[in-house]
């Protein structure tokens, strides 16, 4: 069917209807040029490239194949304005009408770049992001505050790492918005009502990936400036490895992304338990030698004596080395006994969150189909597939109904 024989009469298949808008488009529009902002920006497996051309009152959806995204002498991103060269064209499987882009040239910075850039350029000419400022994260922290979004994908992956790793650590999750207009108001809220509290070692900052308008709270000035003025130790980490905020610049430390933040936050728990045998075996160590050494001193002194006969002072030094070998042995049988103490009070305390313990006391390990342990019966729904783990055995089962939890 061709444009000129399209009529009121004819009856057209979503196929027939979608080639013929298509022709109409390609035929009537023909090669043109956009100005526009880039936004939305994904890189296909295959080269393409796939994104949104904007302006304040309308957008297009446009790609860049591979062939024509090898010509470029930069990387898109999102935030950029360009001018694309094309036709227009329409994607017949969804009725889709978007832009096949053949060239991209530069225009100028997209809004909120150019508004990044000046921002970023403004707080470091007042030492804001100046790395003498940052202070170091606590190796081994008792207590973390968790700022993001309580439904995001972030939180269940910092979690998870720090459950994985470092049992110990008590965590409290601060709920906020991590984007649109009220989100950079209740981070700034958040950040200085934990900085008041006073009660947690470390800060987490966080959110999973997005577009710049996405991520733009944690570029707002007063998410900045109260990043910059908290007293405890604070990490940042929004998006991807390749997004950048300037509250991750204004940190203590950037975490690449949310899971690599909280592995920053605590020790693994195999790598402690190496360092404290590594200390103990030093400890064991040092005590033989410092008792070599005695033992060589007392060999020279008795020589010594016993060249000149003094016996008188003979029996009187081996008096007093009694009581020193004495004090010295008791000196060590303490200091063994107290480090034997410590080694099993650790081990007793990383004993307690072994879960094959709990299933021994006769409870049960609950994983849903990831392998992620169950905590709330909100994060299964009705059909969800479990994993029991028992003292023996296992059990397989799948939820029919999930309760509210009771208010005690």
């Amino acid at each position: 069917m061709t444009p000129n024989s399209a009529n009121s009469d004819a009856v057209l298949t979503p196929t027939q209807l979608n080639r013929l808008a298509k022709d109409l488009l390609e035929d009537a529009i023909g090669v043109v040029s956009v100005e526009a902002e880039i936004s939305g920006l994904t890189r296909a497996s295959s080269g393409h490239y796939y994104f949104t051309l904007k302006d304040e009152r309308a957008q297009i959806r446009s790609a860049l194949f591979k062939s024509s995204a090898a010509r470029l002498k930069f990387a898109p991103q999102n935030g950029l304005k360009v001018v694309a060269r094309g036709r227009i064209s329409l994607y017949e499987a969804t009725g889709s009408y978007q832009l096949i882009a053949d060239s991209l040239a530069l225009a100028g910075t997209g809004d909120l770049h150019q508004a990044f850039e000046e921002l970023k350029a403004k707080l470091t000419a007042e030492g804001l992001f100046d790395t003498d400022r940052q202070r170091a994260i606590p190796a081994m922290p008792r207590r973390i505050a968790v700022i993001t979004s309580p439904t995001g994908a972030a939180i269940r992956d910092v979690l998870s790492v720090l459950g994985r790793r470092f049992h110990l650590v008590d965590v409290d999750v601060v709920p906020v918005l991590v984007q649109g207009d009220q989100a950079a108001p209740q981070i700034v809220r958040a950040l200085q009502a934990v900085d008041a509290a006073g009660r947690h070692d470390v800060v987490l900052l966080t959110r999973g990936g997005g577009s710049l308008e996405d991520l733009w709270a944690f570029n707002e000035e007063p998410v900045v400036r109260a990043v910059a003025a908290m007293n405890t130790p604070t990490v940042v980490a929004v998006g991807h490895e390749t997004d950048f905020s300037l509250a991750e610049f204004a940190a203590d430390l950037r975490g690449p992304t949310p899971s690599a933040a909280a592995e920053l936050l605590v020790p693994e728990r195999a790598d402690l338990g190496r360092q404290l045998n590594g200390l103990q075996a030093r400890m064991e160590h040092l005590l033989q030698r410092r008792w070599q050494t005695m033992a060589q001193r007392l060999d020279r002194a008795q020589l010594r004596l016993s060249a000149q006969h003094p016996q008188a002072q003979l029996a009187k030094t081996q008096d007093r080395f009694r009581v020193l070998m004495q004090r010295l042995q008791s000196g060590m049988d303490h200091r063994l006994s107290l480090r034997s103490s410590q080694l099993n009070g650790l081990g007793r305390a990383l004993n307690s969150v072994n879960p094959l313990q709990t299933l021994e006391r006769g409870y049960a390990v609950v994983r849903d189909s990831n392998d992620h342990v169950v905590q709330s019966a909100q994060t299964v729904a009705r059909g969800d597939a479990l994993r029991i783990s028992l003292r023996s055995g296992e059990l397989l089962a799948t939820v029919t109904d999930t309760l509210p939890e009771t208010q005690e």
